[in-house]
Formats: structure tokens, sequence, C-alpha cells
């Protein structure tokens, strides 16, 4: 089994090297398997190419980079790396300014294997503040469906979302078609909702993901219920007529 954790990375040189070392620090026994971190630094250059230099030089775990001059959108960076990923990984995605837990990998090997044939996973997450330090009440828990359309619809409400929390076969991202590239915010939701209108309920897992960071740079800064609510109407309009064959109302209806 090997796992490919894949990061798109913009103007991060303060927080990656933690982002990094969170990665290298994974506990892989008992089980038996591989891991790498691969990344993707686009935009101008603000220190990263140094720290990713000095970081693949390292000898464990592999740590593979590439680079675009040009600030490029998650989900184009997203699938830039998945090209690199071997057919048969499982996939991790990871923001830049996040912190994989050390027995993250592990927790996922496990849930694997107990569950052949289940092509994606999701787990739950802690948030914390820009120095990392644990945000009271404000974990996030998966919720269990029991079915894909209960949980589209649950989606669609707007009671129930997915981001960073995942873990999903190669094979699955490519037979759903990757990241939507032009998307500028909530390619992941985008990508989770086509895997389950092809039918993938995931496997809920009982562990914790990652440290979500909160921080005055986040991406996500400003997106508010409203926000939240027109980025889903833009992902229900590409796939209007799938979802209301499901009896899927859109957002707000």
């Amino acid at each position: 089994m090997h796992f490919s954790v894949i990061t798109p990375t913009h103007q991060r040189r303060a927080l990656l090297p933690e982002t990094i070392a969170s990665v290298r620090a994974s506990i892989t026994g008992p089980l038996d398997f591989s891991f790498e971190h691969l990344l993707y630094q686009n935009g101008p250059d603000d220190g990263t190419a140094a720290v990713l230099a000095a970081a693949a030089a390292q000898p464990y775990p592999p740590l593979r980079h590439w680079q675009h001059p040009d600030p490029k959108r998650p989900g184009f960076a997203r699938n830039e790396l998945s090209q690199h990923t071997p057919a048969d990984a499982w996939v991790v995605p990871l923001d830049d300014d996040d912190l994989l837990l050390q027995r993250t990998l592990y927790h996922y090997a496990a849930q694997i294997e107990a569950h052949p044939g289940r092509p994606w996973l999701v787990a739950d997450f802690l948030r914390v503040d820009e120095q990392a330090r644990y945000l009271p009440s404000e974990d996030y828990y998966a919720w269990q469906f029991d079915s894909p359309t209960a949980m589209l619809t649950a989606i669609f409400r707007a009671e129930h979302f997915i981001q960073g929390n995942v873990c999903y076969s190669k094979a699955l991202l490519d037979a759903v078609g990757g990241y939507d590239a032009e998307l500028a915010m909530a390619e992941d939701l985008d990508l989770y909702v086509r895997f389950l209108l092809a039918g993938h309920l995931p496997v809920l897992c009982p562990h914790y993901s990652h440290l979500h960071r909160f921080h005055s740079a986040n991406v996500s800064q400003g997106v508010d219920a409203t926000k939240h609510n027109a980025d889903l109407r833009v992902i229900y309009d590409k796939y209007a007529a799938n979802l209301q064959a499901l009896g899927i109302a859109a957002p707000g209806e």
C-alpha cells in the first residue's frame, strides 16, 4: 500500500516547513506501507523554493516538488500533482498551512484493509489557531450516512461539508475526471460530490486526520453562509440533471 500526500502551495514560506515536518513525522508501524509528499509551488517565490529543495534532499520519506511562476487555482495544482502519483496509490490532500497528524496514514491504511473495495474515506479533524493552539469547541465531526443520496442531500442543504479530511484511491480520482481546474473555491467539495454521484459512500474513519489552522491569510477567509451557498449553487448547477433525478433540491430551495 502506498500513500501520496499532495499539497499545492502559494506564498506560505512561514507555515510550510511545519506542514512538511508533519508529513515526515508519520508513523507506519506495525503496518507495512510507504508514503511520499508531493508539492506544487505556484506564483512568485517567497523563499518556498529553498525550503522545498532542502526538504527534498532529506533521505526519507521521499519529497518531490514542482513549480509554476504564475498563480494557479488549487484544482489545477492538485491535478498536476496527481499525475505524478502511482496508479495504485491512495491520495491524501493536505493544505500548505495544515498539519498532518502522526498516525493519520496508519489509521487510513488500517481502515482500507478493513474495508476492501471502498475507494474513499472521511475522517474528523481539529481546528487550531495560527500558532497551532487548539481551539476548543471547533472540532469537525464527519457524519454517518446510509447512502450517497442521503449525503448529497445534506451537502446541498448546507448541513454538512467535507474538505481536506479525506483519503481516496487514485483510480477513483481518475474515474471521475480529477479536480475541476477552473473553480476558484470548493474544488474539493465538487470532487467529492462526483464521488457520491458515482455511487461511492465514504468509509467513516474513527480518527482525526489533521490540524486545520485558522489564521488571517486563510484562503477561506470571508466564506460565510451566503458565500458557501453560492459555491454550492455553482456545484449544483454543474450536476443539476443527476441531482434532480435523485430528488435533491437546489441550495435554498
